[in-house]
């Protein structure tokens, strides 16, 4: 088991399934965070609000906050909060899935990008880099999501007044990696400020 003071960095990309041009982003989490850490992590980054279930599909593996009705319909849910990431993710070119909100179904894909060594003078987790902003929330899936783009790119299209008011002014291709960087300090302040410093690459 990795202690503090050896413990790695993992470098996951993160891509939104099913939209184009693509909503990505590059985060940089410790290998021993939790995957309930991860998922708190996600929603920072990717700009949702926590408001719905979520889980992790991992090889044949789903992790999540297990909850009673599992047991009514047979599945099976590792608890998130007691896995670490390294324990279900180890080595680089590993991807796996973050489902967030059942009903939009919005499927992120994560690949184990590097593996890098710790540096002084970084907290983590933090982001490195990502593109355009992530899709409201409730806007209805992708498909709901293109209709929400495409009202609110016209401003003569009969639904634009209404997703105006719904969200306010939007930018869809705005991304602010320092403002997320800042959420992600204040949720994780107590982390371990280390930083990367060599990857092993596949």
């Amino acid at each position: 088991m990795a202690t503090k003071k050896n413990r790695v960095i993992y470098q996951l990309k993160v891509v939104l399934q099913e939209i184009d041009p693509p909503i990505w982003r590059r985060v940089h989490v410790s290998e021993d965070s939790t995957l309930g850490q991860l998922h708190s992590t996600l929603q920072i980054v990717m700009g949702w609000e926590d408001y719905h279930l979520h889980e992790f599909r991992i090889g044949r593996h789903v992790y999540s906050v297990p909850d009673p009705d599992d047991d009514m319909y047979e599945r099976k849910v590792i608890d998130e909060r007691r896995k670490r990431l390294r324990d279900v993710v180890s080595q680089v070119g590993t991807q796996f899935v973050y489902a967030y909100d059942f009903g939009d179904d919005w499927r992120h894909d994560l690949l184990l990008e590097a593996i890098l060594l710790p540096e002084t003078d970084q907290q983590y987790p933090r982001c490195i880099a990502g593109e355009r902003r992530g899709p409201p929330e409730d806007v209805g899936g992708t498909s709901g999501y293109q209709e929400y783009l495409e009202a609110m790119a016209d401003p003569e299209h009969e639904e634009h007044e209404n997703m105006l008011q719904w969200r306010g002014p939007r930018d869809p291709e705005a991304f602010s990696l320092t403002g997320v960087n800042q959420q992600l300090q204040k949720k994780f302040r107590t982390s371990r400020k280390t930083g990367p410093r060599q990857a092993q690459k596949s």
